[in-house]
């Protein structure tokens, strides 16, 4: 009997054994999975984040020329500039330039003898093919080159082509805030395009504060005759409007010592007699001589000398008190900021002395 109750014992401890372990083997295998290890990433030029802190610089910027709004490149790599303004300040900056016209560039500046840059020639007949054959990204077109804009922008047409040209003719109402605000906005654009702001800043406060000396130092009272003297010939250059004396009146607040009717604006002057200047007896006489850009040439005479030496002017009072001013040498040229900022002081430490 206790046999019997043993092997009974021994078959149901087996078969628990049997149950447990086929329960054990239906178990549900747990649905979430075992946690990720954070190994690092291996970072890739694609997937490393910018630390810097400072944004990407802009390979374009919005300037605003003649025409409006302008998106030219950021420093681009072949420029072409038309722009007697524009010759000094680029240069100053060491801006290469692929073409330029430089039978209009004045004396001693860099383009005007670097082989490497191809010449445009003269604004008269100039070679345009030039300028195509460069494959510019940039053309800055002004001044003398201003009437060939619609010319160069369908010969370039993948180029930016800007107009810069300020405009200071008869036809404008206020030549002087014209040639002041051209200066300014054209020189900070300038600055944009080829991250010069700095510079072109430094410029502008130069202009600005020499624009001050010369109101500070002009009295209101005196009178003032503007001359361009070119070939031993002596010429009224009238108030209001022209390249360089004309728009100074309306800057400054100056008195003509003499108005010439049907005067124009003409970069040569009008013709006047020099007994017409005698009889209006100026104050203060300001020179451009044209031919002081080529001062070394055979039988130059500097136009101080064609003044004071004129019998008929001997006596007014800009002579015998010496009260006479000359531009720049380069002025005919060179009409950049630079120049009007050392003419500008001219003008100021002459009035004030």
């Amino acid at each position: 009997m206790k046999k019997s109750i043993s092997l009974k014992l021994t078959v149901f401890m087996i078969a628990c054994a049997l149950l447990l372990a086929a329960c054990g083997a239906s178990t549900p295998t747990p649905t979430n999975p075992t946690p990720e290890t954070n190994t690092p990433e291996t970072s890739t030029p694609e997937n490393t984040p910018d630390n810097s802190g400072e944004p990407e610089a802009p390979t374009t910027v919005e300037i605003t020329d003649v025409y409006g709004t302008v998106s030219v490149p950021v420093n681009p790599q072949v420029v072409v500039s038309l722009d007697n303004r524009t010759f000094e300040t680029l240069a100053d900056w060491g801006i290469e330039l692929a073409a330029g016209p430089k039978a209009v560039m004045p004396e001693g500046l860099i383009y005007k003898t670097d082989d490497s840059v191809l010449d445009i020639g003269s604004h008269n007949d100039p070679n345009l093919e030039v300028i195509a054959a460069v494959n510019p990204d940039l053309v800055i077109v002004g001044q003398r080159f201003a009437g060939r804009y619609d010319e160069i922008k369908a010969l370039v047409p993948d180029a930016v082509v800007i107009n810069l040209n300020i405009d200071v003719s008869v036809d404008v109402q206020s030549p002087g805030d014209n040639l002041i605000n051209g200066f300014i906005d054209y020189t900070l654009a300038l600055g944009q395009i080829f991250d010069k702001n700095e510079e072109a800043a430094k410029l502008v406060a130069d202009f600005e504060t020499a624009m001050e000396k010369v109101h500070a130092a002009y009295n209101e009272e005196d009178t003032i005759m503007t001359l361009v003297v070119s070939g031993g010939n002596i010429r009224f250059s009238a108030p209001m409007s022209g390249r360089v004396w004309g728009p100074l009146y309306d800057i400054f607040g100056w008195t003509s010592s003499l108005f010439v009717d049907g005067a124009s604006s003409d970069h040569q002057g009008d013709d006047i007699s020099v007994e017409a200047i005698a009889q209006s007896n100026p104050d203060w006489i300001f020179v451009l001589d044209r031919d002081a850009m080529n001062a070394s040439a055979e039988g130059f005479v500097p136009a101080h000398d064609i003044i004071a030496n004129s019998p008929a002017l001997a006596n007014i009072t800009a002579v015998t008190e010496n009260q006479m001013v000359f531009a720049p040498n380069d002025t005919y040229t060179n009409e950049s900021i630079q120049t009007f900022i050392k003419l500008f002081e001219s003008l100021a430490d002459a009035m004030t002395q």
